[in-house]
């Protein structure tokens, strides 16, 4: 097996050149919220419909 080759980026900012307003901020902090209650709300409907094994 060969080894991922690691490729260094020469950058100095990712993105655009200015700096993120308030709007962009909230934007972002809303849609990470959104995201991790919906990974929440997944996690605990897969333990609500897990069902037990027959005995029968």
């Amino acid at each position: 097996m060969s080894k991922a080759k690691i490729i260094e980026l020469d950058v100095d900012f990712i993105g655009g050149e200015r700096s993120l307003t308030k709007e962009d901020e909230q934007a972002i902090s809303d849609f990470l919220k959104r995201k991790n209650l919906q990974s929440k709300i997944a996690q605990r409907a897969k333990k609500t419909t897990k069902r037990p094994k027959s005995l029968a």
